[in-house]
């Protein structure tokens, strides 16, 4: 589409804002917008979500979070505008100059975030059936994961040639199986200290948490964009999706994922039946598992390079999760030891 086009296609959205576009620049589902009254961001969206999607963000800044990319309302009140099967909203755009290093990007991404949970945490009653049913199902799922696991690696062993992915698996096999009992050591400790509760911590998520969703301002502020996904959850689910992306790479010993995390509770601790369950969660092995039952389902003839490459990557992944699980639980049991020591004292 040429930009004489592109113009004439959003006057009449933008005309319910008074704005009159001289030149516009497509970033996806992103117009940048370019009119008599400044520079605007007009953004697409499925209008399936909109009503949602409207209404978290004007909780959130009727109970004081202002972190929000401001949604510009039109002449006559609407926050959205409906044309063509398509949902339209505008914003200011955001310079996003910001030429500070990434990890106080990252540490300023983790306090608003927290902020934004602190704001709108709220208890709500949990059937105790349902959270009877959830626990169960899933430990049944993971001894499925156990019992593929020993079932592949026994089918393996009894190859008098193993392929290099059979073999390389073999190798994994150990620590595959260690992470999934640790994951599920965790998931049953979570369920023994909850399964009396009647109450559980709700917030409203982002949804879709990435550092490409945090922009800046030209006075260096920081504001969330792209709030679609945003719901009622557990805050484990926006900080789970961030760490798990943060550590797919190459083995390192990320510290400062773990500082992130750490940062983040300064402002929203966990309570310690969310740190089990955000223990659980990010060591259960689900993504290496995958690969192995995607070989072992896969009919001849199979590209064992590019399994083998997969199952790689899986393994780094495992490693690295791995490293930050170990250390915050070493710092999490050395916080009981001295809270216990000093109530004895």
């Amino acid at each position: 589409m040429n930009e004489t086009n592109r113009v004439q296609q959003l006057a009449p959205i933008l005309q319910n804002y008074y704005i009159e576009p001289h030149f516009v620049e497509e970033y996806g589902t992103v117009q940048k917008i370019y009119s008599n009254k400044g520079t605007f961001a007009l953004k697409k969206i499925n209008p399936s979500i909109g009503t949602d999607f409207i209404r978290h963000v004007h909780l959130l800044y009727q109970k004081g979070f202002n972190r929000i990319v401001p949604i510009y309302p039109t002449m006559d009140g609407r926050y959205a505008v409906l044309h063509e099967n398509d949902l339209y909203y505008l914003m200011p755009w955001m310079p996003n100059d910001l030429k500070d290093n990434r990890e106080q990007t990252n540490l300023q991404l983790f306090r608003e975030l927290a902020r934004l949970h602190t704001l709108s945490a709220k208890e709500i009653t949990v059937n105790k059936e349902e959270r009877t049913e959830h626990y169960e199902k899933t430990i049944q799922e993971m001894e499925k994961q156990q019992e593929f696991l020993d079932g592949f690696i026994d089918q393996c062993e009894k190859k008098t040639y193993m392929s290099p992915f059979e073999l390389l698996y073999c190798m994994y096999y150990n620590e595959i199986s260690q992470a999934l009992r640790f994951s599920k050591t965790k998931f049953e400790e979570w369920y023994e200290s909850t399964k009396e509760n009647e109450k559980a911590r709700m917030v409203i998520t982002h949804g879709k948490l990435a550092s490409e969703h945090f922009l800046y301002d030209d006075r260096g502020y920081g504001y969330f964009i792209n709030f679609e996904n945003a719901r009622y959850g557990s805050p484990i689910h926006d900080l789970l999706p961030y760490i798990s992306r943060a550590i797919n790479t190459r083995p390192k010993r990320s510290d400062t994922a773990i500082d992130w995390v750490y940062h983040y509770f300064k402002y929203f601790p966990f309570k310690p039946d969310e740190k089990l369950l955000f223990f659980s969660y990010l060591a259960l092995p689900i993504p290496i598992i995958q690969v192995a039952e995607s070989y072992y389902r896969k009919q001849r003839p199979k590209n064992e390079l590019r399994y083998v490459s997969q199952l790689q990557h899986r393994y780094w992944h495992l490693k690295n999760s791995e490293y930050i699980v170990m250390k915050m639980t070493e710092v999490e049991n050395a916080q009981k030891a001295k809270e216990g020591a000093q109530q004895q004292s």
